[in-house]
């Protein structure tokens, strides 16, 4: 039998050769209810296959993946793949402005290319408030064989998710949230769904052999707060960051803002015990702390309770943001060095300023990018503008690329849709005049990550911009009173979400789409709308446009 199991196996790979796809990699997901105590507190959680976190996806560049959701909730439900950049294929994006969500008891199923990509990634529900009660999960994409890694292969791999945590259920925080008030502070921080009591009773997350080398994926999937990363006595060597190959810098500690993500190499070269890998909350007026054990092999102890301390104050963290560079030697998901890709010489087409508020007008909390917060229509925009009745749904460029100075005076509440050219090069500018640290992600695309300073942004600031090797990235933070820049080519054709990766900002309007079409309604910049979409809203029961050619 073992014999006819690798003839099978050798045809198949024939097979794909001979077909020339790229292999398929394939989970089912069985989306369920189920009482989780992360922090002690026995609460409602969201179970996939009855794991919380949910299971670690690992693909290779350019693999087929294949995800079919059964959605056993009482309620409609979406995953969004953070990070994935969909290329020509925001069908698949899992938010609800380019997908109807998936109904209680039936069943859907995604199906994605992980095109020119590698790094460490994470999905989430992205409906309602479920991402307070899990279903989150680590997403890995491996550089193909044939292209190398800048550094030796390590002894083994590690996917670590931290994150706050509520103890309150997600139906009780959107009740919160929908009433106009804030759903507040969380009540804890956990790694991989957990934090170690220290009462001497608590299992390792990771071992580690005596001098062999490791790499740990660490994603913050939290809703609220950066976290502070770091391992009792042991350095940790930043090598890709966001889907690229960074310079291999050391640092004690790593602050991970929200939506972010890193693969680090950690060497167990210290005296054979145990040590606390920890996650705490920065720019919060508690401290909140989540610790788990990596174990040497042969160790001989527990850990220490003494928790090297985080750094204080966000200058640290804007430094170490200035640390982070491009490996531009490396290559990532093509054989061609990173650093080929020269951003700063090509001409700005179109600069966008987008500056966040907050609103409590009638007494109902609301958040704004350039004075308007997005509300989601019962037709996702996508929809609404494939099957050409976008006019009934939403209008596009209500926001003006430069705002006014009182755009936190008031705020519209309705879909925030912004018109981009194909194939242009922007630049965009997040500025944040509130107390509070912002989170930024834009899905179908990584951007450079040129610039960000304190005060207010103005055309002569491009002279600060990082020329040479500026990150290229999905997520960006923005300090209090400060801002950030980022260049992006438009190159990817769909409807992409531009969002605070704050969760309660995100819910409350702090997000936006950007759309990106072309006239030619052409296969070689768009993908078809799937057979099995799910169609909801004023075009549910419209016949389907002609196929794209």
């Amino acid at each position: 039998m073992e014999m006819r199991g690798i003839i099978l196996g050798v045809l198949m790979s024939l097979v794909v050769m001979v077909r020339g796809e790229d292999p398929y990699i394939y989970h089912t997901w069985n989306v369920t209810y189920g009482i989780i105590s992360p922090l002690g507190v026995p609460q409602q959680g969201i179970l996939i296959n009855g794991k919380f976190p949910g299971p670690s996806i690992n693909t290779t560049s350019n693999n087929n993946l294949i995800v079919n959701v059964f959605n056993n909730l009482d309620e409609p439900l979406l995953f969004t793949w953070s990070g994935i950049q969909q290329r020509k294929n925001s069908w698949q994006d899992g938010v609800p402005g380019t997908n109807c969500p998936i109904p209680p008891g039936t069943n859907f199923t995604y199906r994605m290319q992980v095109k020119d990509q590698i790094g460490s990634f994470f999905y989430y529900p992205s409906t309602a408030l479920h991402r307070a009660a899990g279903g989150f999960g680590s997403h890995r994409i491996n550089s193909r064989l044939l292209i190398p890694v800048p550094y030796h292969d390590p002894e083994d791999e590690y996917d670590v998710v931290i994150g706050d945590w509520y103890t309150k259920s997600h139906t009780t925080l959107r009740k919160f949230l929908d009433s106009g008030r804030s759903i507040g502070r969380p009540e804890g921080v956990l790694i991989n769904g957990k934090t170690a009591k220290g009462d001497g009773s608590d299992e390792p997350l990771f071992t580690m052999k005596p001098g062999k080398t490791y790499k740990y994926r660490v994603c913050n999937v939290g809703m609220k707060f950066s976290l502070n990363f770091r391992i009792q006595g042991h350095p940790l060597t930043v090598v890709e960051m966001e889907g690229s190959h960074v310079v291999q810098n050391q640092y004690e500690s790593l602050d991970v803002h929200i939506g972010g993500c890193f693969s680090l190499l950690v060497t167990a070269d210290k005296d054979p015990k145990d040590y606390y890998m920890v996650a705490s909350t920065r720019f919060s007026k508690t401290v909140l702390t989540a610790k788990g054990i990596i174990r040497y092999t042969n160790s001989k102890s527990g850990p220490s309770p003494d928790i090297p301390e985080a750094p204080v104050g966000w200058a640290w963290s804007l430094n170490q943001f200035r640390s982070f560079r491009w490996n531009l030697t490396a290559s990532a998901a093509r054989p061609n060095p990173q650093g080929s890709y020269k951003y700063a010489k090509i001409e700005i087409t179109r600069t966008i300023k987008l500056v966040n508020s907050v609103s409590r007008e009638n007494g109902k909390l609301r958040y704004a990018l350039n004075g308007v917060s997005h509300e989601d229509p019962e037709t996702p925009v996508k929809l609404a503008e494939y099957f050409g009745v976008a006019d009934k749904v939403f209008k596009y460029n209500t926001i003006k690329d430069d705002p006014s100075s009182d755009v936190g005076a008031s705020v519209k509440i309705h879909p925030n849709v912004l018109n981009l050219e194909h194939r242009k090069f922007i630049e965009i500018i997040f500025e944040n005049p509130e107390k509070s640290i912002q989170s930024y992600h834009i899905d179908g695309y990584a951007f450079f990550a040129v610039a960000i300073e304190p005060g207010k942004w103005t055309p002569d600031k491009r002279d600060n911009y990082n020329p040479l090797d500026a990150v290229n990235r999905h997520t960006i933070q923005v300090f209090p009173k400060s801002w950030a820049a980022v260049l992006l080519s438009t190159d990817n054709v769909g409807m992409w979400n531009l969002r605070s990766m704050i969760t309660e900002n995100m819910y409350l309007g702090q997000q936006m789409y950007l759309s990106i079409i072309t006239p030619e309604r052409s296969l070689r910049d768009e993908y078809n709308i799937p057979d099995n979409a799910l169609l909801c809203g004023i075009v549910k029961d419209l016949p389907k446009p002609p196929p794209y050619t």
